[in-house]
C-alpha cells in the first residue's frame, strides 16, 4: 500500500497563478500541499544563473499596472507581501521602442500621450488611431470595471454595463484594424507589442490586445531583485500558513471518483488525499492526461484535443564584458520591414532564414545596482523572436513531455546553431556590434520551455483557439472540487492575467470577493507571521520549498 498525505487542497504547479491561489487558501485557513516538477517554483518567473556572473529572467521582462492603483501589488499586498516586493519604474515616457524602417516611435505610459504620439507619427493615419485606440480604451476600462465590481451580475446586466466588450471584445484585431481603415505601417506600429500575448492579428482577439495594452500603458515596471522575488513571496506566505511546496515533485494524475476529485496520485506512487485539487499545469495536459477526457463532457473534451497553442518564443541570453552605451531604459520591439500579419504569416510557414522581428530585453538597464544580473561594467540581455513549435522544424519526433531526448539530436543542434546566428545578426543591425565582447551565449528554445513547465507547443501564453473565437476556460471545471489556473484560463496569460486567474479562483472557492477586496487594501494575513529575512536571503533557495532549501545543486553567484 502507497503513503498517505491528506490536505485541504493540492495544487499542480507553481506558476503565479498556482502560488497566487495557493497563498490566499492558506490564508483563509486551508492547509495547501503544492507539487512541482521542477527544481524550484515560479513558473516563468523563475530565474536561472550561469558562470557565477549573470542571473538571467525566464519570463519577467516587465510587468504593466504595478503602480498605487495596480492590481498585481494589491494582489501581492492582499497576501502582506507590500513591503517585500517592491517595484522599479521603466522609463514612462517610452518603456517600449518600436523600431520599423523610417518609423522610431517610444511608447509612453498613459492612452490619451500613447494616442497624441501615434497621431504624430502617422498623422495619415490619425483618424482610424484615434476611433481604434478609443474602442481598445474603453473595452479595457470595461474588463477592469467587470474584475474589481462586488456585483453580482446577471449575463444580461453584465451585457449592458459593458456595450463595447459585447461589440468587440470576441472580434480579431484585424477586423479591428479594416473597420477603422488603418494602413500597413499603422497596424505593425499598433501591433508591434502582440508578441506579448503571442497571437497575430487575424486570431487576437480585441479583448485580448486591449487589456494587454492597458496593462503597461498604467506604467512598466520591474520586480526589484528580479522575476524570482515574486514566487519566494508567495512560497513564504504558503509556509507561514502551513502549507507546504515540494520541488521535483511530479503530479501523475489527478485522481476521480464518481464525479469529483479525490486526490493527486504523484509520480513516485505516492497517494495524496484531498477534496479540492487546483490544477496549475498545461491545460491540455491537465485534461487530457492528469485528469483524462472520460471524466469530461466530450464537448471539452474534443475543444481540447482540437485547441491551437500561442506562437512560443526563442531567447537568446546574452552578456558582455561593456556596458550598453546610450540606450534608455526602455525594450525594444525591433521590425526589419513595416507589415506584421506578413510577418506572421512566414512565420506560421517556417520561415526564419533570417529574423525579420525581435523583441530585446535589457534587465542590465532594468536592474542597474544589482549584483545578481552581472558584474559591474558588464551587461545582461535576451533578444527574443516568436518561432514554430512544430517539433519537425525542430528536427525532433517527440516533445520532452512525453519523454522525448532531443538536447544532442544533430538536427537539433544544426537548427539552434542557425536561429542563434540569424538572431545575433539581427540583433547587430539593431543595436550595432557588439560579439567581440560577448561574455555568454544560450538560446533557449519552445522545446526548453516544454521540458522545464510542460507547456504544450512550448508557449508561455497558453491556448490560441479553444472552440468559439475568444472562448477560454473558466477556472471552475465540470468536475466537482477540480480548479484549473494559468494561462490559459479566460482571466489571460502574463504574470498580471495569470495572478488574476488565482486570486480569482480562490475567491471562487472561498465564495469571497477577494480581488475587490484586496484592490481597496484589505489585507488577508498578519504580515508578521512572515519570516525574517536573514542576511543572504536568496529568492532561489526559498523557492526550492523549506525541504530542499539547502539541497545540493543550487547555483550560486559570486
Amino acid at each position: 500500500m502507497t503513503d498517505q498525505d491528506d490536505w485541504d487542497a493540492v495544487v499542480i504547479g507553481s506558476g503565479i497563478g498556482g502560488l497566487v491561489c495557493a497563498g490566499y487558501l492558506a490564508a483563509a485557513g486551508r492547509r495547501v500541499l503544492v507539487v512541482e516538477q521542477h527544481d524550484v517554483a515560479g513558473g516563468n518567473t523563475h530565474v536561472f544563473r550561469r558562470r557565477r556572473s549573470y542571473e538571467f529572467d525566464v519570463g519577467v521582462h516587465y510587468l504593466g499596472d504595478c503602480g498605487s492603483d495596480g492590481m498585481l501589488p494589491a494582489i501581492l499586498g492582499g497576501l502582506g507581501l507590500g513591503d517585500r516586493i517592491r517595484f522599479r519604474e521603466m522609463d514612462q515616457d517610452g518603456f517600449d521602442r518600436i523600431s520599423v524602417p523610417g518609423l522610431t516611435l517610444d511608447v509612453p505610459a498613459g492612452w490619451d500621450p500613447y494616442r497624441r504620439r501615434l497621431t504624430d507619427a502617422l498623422p495619415q493615419d490619425a483618424a482610424g488611431i484615434e476611433e481604434f485606440t478609443g474602442i481598445c480604451q474603453a473595452l479595457a476600462a470595461e474588463l477592469r470595471a467587470a474584475q474589481l465590481s462586488t456585483e453580482d451580475l446577471t449575463p444580461a446586466q453584465l451585457a449592458r454595463r459593458t456595450p463595447v466588450t459585447v461589440r468587440w471584445g470576441r472580434r480579431t484585431l484585424e477586423r479591428l484594424f479594416e473597420h477603422c481603415g488603418l494602413s500597413t505601417r499603422a497596424r505593425t506600429v499598433l501591433a508591434a507589442q502582440s508578441p506579448n500575448y503571442g497571437l497575430a492579428p487575424d486570431v487576437s482577439t480585441v479583448a485580448i490586445h486591449a487589456a494587454v495594452m492597458d496593462h503597461y500603458l498604467r506604467g512598466a515596471y520591474y520586480p526589484v531583485g528580479g522575476g524570482q522575488q515574486l514566487a519566494a513571496g508567495l512560497v513564504e506566505v504558503l509556509e507561514a500558513h502551513g502549507g507546504e511546496l515540494r520541488t521535483r515533485c511530479a503530479a501523475q494524475r489527478v485522481l476521480v471518483e464518481d464525479g469529483r476529485v479525490t486526490g493527486v496520485l504523484l509520480a513516485d506512487g505516492q497517494q495524496v488525499r484531498a477534496p479540492l485539487v487546483v490544477s496549475n499545469a498545461d491545460y491540455r495536459r491537465t485534461v487530457l492526461e492528469l485528469v483524462g477526457a472520460e471524466h469530461f463532457p466530450q464537448r471539452i473534451a474534443d475543444r481540447t484535443r482540437e485547441a491551437t497553442m500561442a506562437h512560443p518564443f526563442a531567447i537568446l541570453y546574452l552578456a558582455l564584458d561593456r556596458p550598453l552605451h546610450d540606450r534608455p531604459n526602455a525594450n525594444l520591439w525591433w521590425y526589419r520591414d513595416a507589415d506584421i500579419e506578413s510577418w506572421y504569416q512566414r512565420l506560421r510557414r517556417g520561415e526564419l532564414d533570417t529574423v525579420d522581428a525581435m523583441f530585446v530585453s535589457f534587465a542590465s538597464l532594468k536592474e542597474p545596482e544589482s549584483g545578481a544580473v552581472c558584474p559591474p561594467g558588464h551587461s545582461n540581455f535576451q533578444v527574443m523572436t516568436l518561432c514554430p513549435a512544430d517539433l519537425e522544424w525542430w528536427g525532433v519526433e517527440q516533445g520532452p513531455a512525453d519523454g522525448g531526448r532531443y538536447r544532442r539530436g544533430n538536427a537539433y543542434l544544426a537548427r539552434k546553431q542557425q536561429l542563434t546566428e540569424a538572431m545575433l545578426q539581427a540583433a547587430e543591425e539593431a543595436l550595432g556590434p557588439f560579439r567581440r565582447n560577448l561574455t555568454h551565449v544560450e538560446l533557449a528554445t519552445p522545446l526548453s520551455q516544454e521540458r522545464y513547465t510542460r507547456s504544450s507547443g512550448g508557449t508561455p501564453y497558453g491556448l490560441a483557439g479553444w472552440g468559439k473565437a475568444g472562448h477560454r476556460p473558466d477556472t471552475r471545471t465540470t468536475i466537482e472540487g477540480l480548479h484549473v489556473v494559468g494561462a490559459s484560463t479566460r482571466h489571460g496569460s502574463g504574470i498580471g492575467g495569470v495572478a488574476v486567474g488565482g486570486i480569482s479562483c480562490a475567491a471562487e472557492i472561498l465564495e469571497q470577493p477577494l480581488l475587490p477586496l484586496v484592490h481597496a487594501g484589505k489585507v488577508q494575513i498578519d504580515p508578521a507571521r512572515l519570516p525574517e529575512r536573514p542576511d543572504g536571503w536568496d529568492a532561489l533557495a526559498v523557492s526550492r520549498g523549506a525541504a530542499r532549501r539547502t539541497a545540493r545543486g543550487l547555483a550560486k553567484l559570486r
